[in-house]
């Protein structure tokens, strides 16, 4: 994937800490979809704040690389893994697409 694609939020969530997790849950026409909810560890919402900032996925992985002390390689394959999983749930889609 390339690292200049940007992805961003397919719909409106409502994104919460708890206990050291970011639960997503999606909103539609006011409501929120209990049974779609989607619970994210440290990493994936750093992930999922990039997304909502608009930052390319090199910025993404950027941060995941600074915050965690981890290499680039690994830190973009898992991203990029992450975020198609979200993808295939409908949760993200490419910018542009």
């Amino acid at each position: 994937m390339d690292p200049s694609t940007v992805f961003r939020p397919r719909g409106e969530y409502v994104a919460r800490e708890i206990g050291g997790e970011m639960i997503l849950v999606p909103v539609r026409s006011g409501v929120a979809e209990l049974d779609s909810i989607f619970t994210l560890n440290e990493v994936g919402a750093v992930i999922w704040e990039g997304v909502v900032r608009g930052n390319t996925l090199e910025e993404i992985v950027a941060a995941v690389v600074t915050g965690f002390e981890v290499d680039e390689e690994p830190a973009f394959r898992d991203a990029v893994e992450f975020l198609e999983s979200l993808r295939e749930n409908g949760v993200v889609e490419i910018a542009g697409d």
